[in-house]
């Protein structure tokens, strides 16, 4: 996918997120007016905070694709870590809001009214919530977006939530334990206090450069599958995703016989790889090196009189290849 393509993709993704989230706001408040329900009243607080997170997205995405200047070399794309951050704060202000309007009602029971056709509004509202969810989600992934795919995954949240309630509301519909209400709202709360959690968690491991296992893996694949002999080791690998972008910072040792032109031959097969995986995104730094007596035993270059009987191929391994990165 071109970039120009990717940018239209993920506008049209994040649009059709907020108008979508606007909708099933407005079906949710509906499903509380009619009711009077404290469970339905905190499944529409929640939406409000999709549609405030839905609105941060597209202006995250925005930045995020403002080419590298002077002042941000690396770019633009840690502006989503952000927008997932204030996404999970902001999930967190609302569980608190539904706990101070909801706690009292298990001690002090309201009554319900049109509650069948309240739970028939906000299934449909869950409908529409689902389909919304997993299309983000998918989108998030296949264009590497934190802030598409975390817009999906508290969407999806929220799909959950509003299963939780509508199933609860049927008890109470069916038994007539009013308290009930304000015991499903609170544990609504609750849930929605983890997924803030989770987000602000992945944004912070984001903004502090938390080895990503899953890319050490990834490249760790990327160079075994297109290994020359005359690698002979690699480590001091640091690696991250910056938005679109994938970084890649590299020790490359090289055969001490090489000559410059063919050592920067290497540097630069090995940059049109990375390039190549990652559609022309990757920004990467190779540093290279010469080989030693102590690494003999690594080596298996065909054109090293050293090498004799101990050469062999040894795969690289994440750990190997992240060792004296720090």
């Amino acid at each position: 996918m071109d970039t120009k393509t990717l940018d239209r993709t993920q506008t049209r993704a994040i649009a059709l997120s907020l108008g979508l989230g606007a909708l099933i706001l407005l079906l949710k408040f509906a499903a509380w007016r009619i009711t009077g329900s404290a469970a339905l009243l905190s499944d529409a607080l929640e939406s409000i905070i999709n549609v405030a997170a839905s609105a941060f997205a597209m202006w995250s995405i925005h930045v995020a694709r403002t080419p590298p200047d002077d002042k941000h070399p690396y770019g633009h794309g840690k502006v989503e870590f952000f927008s997932a951050m204030v996404e999970g704060v902001l999930i967190a202000g609302a569980a608190a809001g539904i706990l101070y309007a909801a706690f009292p009602r298990i001690f002090a029971p309201q009554p319900l009214e049109r509650l069948d056709a309240g739970l028939a509004v906000s299934v449909a509202a869950s409908a529409v919530n689902l389909g919304l969810a997993l299309h983000l989600i998918r989108l998030g992934k296949s264009t590497r977006s934190i802030a598409l795919e975390a817009d999906g995954r508290h969407i999806l949240t929220d799909v959950y939530t509003t299963g939780g309630v509508l199933a609860g509301l049927s008890v109470v519909m069916w038994t007539g334990w009013l308290w009930l209400d304000g015991a499903i709202a609170c544990a609504v709360a609750l849930n929605i206090l983890y997924t803030a959690y989770d987000l602000i968690r992945r944004a912070v491991k984001g903004l502090m450069h938390e080895t990503d296992e899953e890319l050490i893996g990834e490249i760790c694949a990327i160079l075994n599958e297109n290994r020359d002999p005359a690698w002979v080791s690699v480590h001091k690998l640091r690696a991250w995703r910056s938005g679109r972008t994938t970084h890649v910072d590299l020790h490359l040792v090289l055969p001490r016989f090489l000559s410059f032109e063919e050592a920067d031959a290497q540097v630069k097969r090995l940059e049109a790889i990375f390039q190549r995986k990652y559609q022309e995104r990757a920004d990467v730094l190779i540093k290279t090196e010469i080989c030693d007596d102590a690494m003999c035993p690594e080596c298996f270059s065909i054109d090293c009189d050293r090498n004799g009987e101990a050469g062999r191929s040894i795969c690289f391994d994440p750990d190997g290849l992240t060792r004296g990165s720090g």
